[in-house]
């Protein structure tokens, strides 16, 4: 099963996809919006990926915070998945994303991405990495 790993921001979603095995994750591209609540185009381009990728799930990360609880970020990212179910008919899991922002932005400096390009592909890693988690979790505990 291919599965779809969803970095869900203020003004950008990075996105990373699963080989058919769900063993990898990939990092697909960030979609990017002018004004946050304007998601017509955001949607739309998700569903495009879920098509050209062939996608049965949705892992979606879940800004929750260090003590738990549950921030306006976190609301934010029910509600879109709320839209995101309404929409596509896939299932869409929460995954805990804790930390995975400041995790993409050590990767792309010890990669030596300067600056300027960290900030166009560390929603994209972030994706990469919330997948990998759910994956990584999958299997084990399948073994």
């Amino acid at each position: 099963m291919r599965m779809m790993g969803l970095d869900y921001g203020s003004r950008t979603v990075g996105v990373a996809v699963s080989d058919l095995l769900g063993i990898t994750a990939q990092g697909v591209e960030t979609i990017t919006r002018k004004e946050e609540n304007k998601l017509r185009r955001t949607l739309a381009r998700i569903e495009e990926l879920i098509e050209e990728y062939q996608i049965e799930k949705i892992i979606l990360g879940y800004p929750v915070n260090m003590d738990d609880s549950i921030g306006e970020r976190a609301r934010r990212t029910e509600e879109f998945r709320d839209m995101l179910i309404r929409r596509i008919s896939l299932p869409v899991v929460l995954w805990d994303e804790r930390l995975t922002t400041m995790e993409a932005n050590d990767i792309l400096i010890e990669s030596g991405v300067p600056k300027g390009e960290r900030k166009r592909v560390i929603d994209k890693i972030a994706a990469v990495l919330i997948l990998r988690s759910y994956l990584d979790s999958a299997q084990e505990k399948d073994g």
